[in-house]
Parts: structure tokens; C-alpha cells; sequence
């Protein structure tokens, strides 16, 4: 049949037309018409993660029908979103700088996975950063670490209806969404492991006063869980936060064996504290592990590096930036998320743990 006045030829259906110009079509749009989520389509563009042969195509086509062009300033001008996420990490006395950077170069390294950039805040601005930061149009969703467990970012974080995870656990996690290593778990398996070795009296040198004294959660966590596993195994313990530099780990030592002359077991979550640990003990006439044996928390490379071997239980920090990652992006996008992630911790057995001295 000709064409008819205003007609002007064969039309294609509307799902294959361009509902937008192509430079405004963005990766949601891509998402939408191939009926998976957007994490998907990244993943298929950045060759990150194994996708299904199928899925693949689908997206594929998808994106030739709509013209998509991965540009990011189109992308974000079309979805209103800054292709930015903030990670809040205050800087405060008593941290270890090198291991909370592998947190946050776990963050920085799995945001560009999902074409996002990081800003980094590092200044203690407390509830006002928050809301400053917030208010801008400046990133799309806030992640938060060094949390306390009566944080006084927390009440902000539940007004502001802004996409956010923590990277810790506050007392009260409700209505948050949360990601760490379980640590009250993490200190009761290091009890379990010296107990099962017939260690009857041990201690934990833990972070300096500052971060106990400020309520950091991971801390507490930490030293509530040893003291819950220890009158669970009628395990004689005590908790003595330890300040840098080996004068400092020697002075506790001290203290530690006078009062307990015949303690056989010591738990170190203090990263700064692991060499000092291990090279003052064997002054003091005690040898790692045949008079003390000695579990630490922390980086599996300062474990592998300490002299003995050090018996640890690892931090996580890859796997805790990329869930907190990929939490944040299923918030951004609208997708149901779970309250809580705890990760749970492994005993890597080392040479600085035998049985306990008869």
C-alpha cells in the first residue's frame, strides 16, 4: 500500500526505537530495556565479572538498539547523579594510617569497577560534615568509617535519606545498613584456639587508650568478645590498651608478668604492636611460642613478615571495601540491601602458637 500523507514508510515498534537522544541514554536506561539490574550491564561493559553468555548478548543488543555511548558526563547530566561516592574516614590519634588506607584503597579500587570516582574527607567534622557534604549535588552516596558505638553521625544518617553505609557497627545499627568483620567473633576465636592449646591465663594488648576512650566499635567488639569467650572456657584473662613504640609494649609486658608470672597466652590487635611484641618477649626470658604463644588481629602481612610467624586472624579489608561498594550501588539504585553484613573471621595457624608450657 503507498504512503499515505505524513506517512513515511514501515515504523519500528517503540521498544526499538530511542525514547531519548543517544548522547541521554544512560546505563539505567541500557538496564531497564534489557530487564537486568545496572551492576550487570557495567559488569558486562568492564569485563569485571563472568556474565552468562545470554545475559551478555542481551545487554549487548540492548545497547546498540538505544545508541548507549558510555560517556560519564552524559551519563551523569542524563541520571542527575555526580558518578561520585564520599568515604569519611577521620583521621583521628590512635589509628593505624597504613592499615585503614587498605580499606579505603579497597573502596577507591572497586568504585572505578562501577565507574565512580571517591572523594576522600579526612577532616573530624563530626554531624556538620555530614550535612555539608549531603547537601551538595557533589556525590551520590556517603560511606563512613572509623564508626563509634554511640556515634553522633548516626542520628544525621538516619534524617538525611541519603544512600549510606557504614564500615563498622555502632551499638544501635537500626535503620543502617553496615559491613565489617565480625570482631566479637574475631576475639573469641582467638580464645578458642588458645584454650584448645591449654592456655588457661592470657591477655589482649589492644589499640592505644584513645581508641578505646573515643568508643570505636571495632575495639570494643574486639575485647567483648574475648572476655564473653574466656568465662565461657573459665579462661583467666585481661585487656590492657597498648600505646606505640616498643618502650611502651615493654612497659606493659612487664606489668603483664608480674602480676601473672605463669601467663602463656597474649592476643595483639595492634598492628604497631606485633614486632615489638615479638622481639621484647625472648628479653624478658620468654620464647614464642614454647613459653608464650602470641595470636594477632590484623593484616595478614604483617603476620607473614613477623618473626616467628605470627598465628592471626586476618582483616578482611579487600573484601570489606568491595561490599561496601557494592551495598552502596544496590542503594543508589533504588535495590533492597541487608541491615547487617558481618563477615565472618578465619584463624590462619602460624609458628607463634604451640601447646602450653607443663
Amino acid at each position: 500500500m503507498p504512503a499515505g500523507p505524513g506517512d513515511h514508510g514501515p515504523r519500528l515498534p517503540t521498544a526499538a526505537r530511542p525514547a531519548k537522544s543517544p548522547d541521554l541514554v544512560t546505563i539505567s536506561d541500557v538496564a531497564r530495556h534489557a530487564g537486568v539490574a545496572v551492576s550487570t550491564v557495567s559488569y558486562v561493559l568492564s569485563g569485571k565479572r563472568a556474565i552468562s553468555e545470554v545475559t551478555r548478548n542481551r545487554v549487548l543488543a540492548s545497547i546498540r538498539m538505544l545508541g548507549y555511548h558510555p560517556n560519564a558526563g552524559a551519563r551523569a547530566l542524563a541520571s542527575r547523579r555526580a558518578n561520585v561516592v564520599a568515604l569519611v574516614l577521620p583521621l583521628r590519634s590512635g589509628m593505624q594510617v597504613p592499615v585503614v588506607m587498605q580499606f579505603a584503597m579497597a573502596v577507591v579500587t572497586t568504585a572505578r569497577t562501577v565507574e565512580h570516582d571517591v572523594l576522600l574527607v579526612t577532616s573530624d567534622e563530626g554531624p556538620a560534615g555530614l550535612r555539608r557534604i549531603a547537601a551538595s549535588a557533589m556525590v551520590d552516596g556517603l560511606l563512613l568509617m572509623d564508626v563509634e558505638m554511640h556515634d553522633s553521625r548516626v542520628p544525621l544518617l538516619r534524617e538525611l535519606g541519603r544512600p549510606s553505609v557504614l564500615i563498622g557497627f555502632p551499638a544501635d545499627p537500626t535503620g543502617l545498613t553496615c559491613v565489617d568483620l565480625d570482631f566479637h567473633r574475631a576475639g573469641a576465636v582467638c580464645v578458642e584456639h588458645l584454650a584448645g592449646l591449654g592456655h588457661r591465663r592470657i591477655a589482649l594488648l589492644g589499640a592505644p587508650a584513645a581508641v578505646y576512650d573515643r568508643g570505636t566499635g571495632f575495639a570494643h567488639r574486639t575485647r567483648n568478645g574475648i572476655l564473653d569467650a574466656a568465662a565461657r572456657l573459665g579462661v583467666d584473662t585481661v585487656v590492657r590498651p597498648c600505646e606505640e613504640g616498643t618502650a611502651a609494649v615493654r612497659r606493659e609486658l612487664v606489668e603483664l608478668f608480674e602480676r601473672w608470672p605463669d601467663m602463656s597466652g597474649l592476643i595483639v590487635q595492634n598492628e604497631s604492636a606485633v614486632g615489638p611484641v615479638l622481639a621484647t618477649l625472648p628479653t624478658l626470658g620468654r620464647r614464642v611460642p614454647e613459653d608464650v604463644s602470641v595470636v594477632g588481629i590484623c593484616p595478614d602481612q604483617f603476620a607473614e613478615q613477623a618473626s616467628p610467624r605470627l598465628t592471626s586472624v586476618p582483616l578482611p579489608a579487600e573484601e570489606v571495601g568491595q561490599q561496601a561498594v557494592s551495598l552502596l550501588m544496590r542503594k543508589v539504585h533504588g535495590e533492597p540491601v541487608p541491615d547487617a553484613t558481618l563477615l565472618e573471621p578465619r584463624l590462619t595457624i602460624r609458628d607463634s602458637t604451640a601447646a602450653a608450657p607443663r
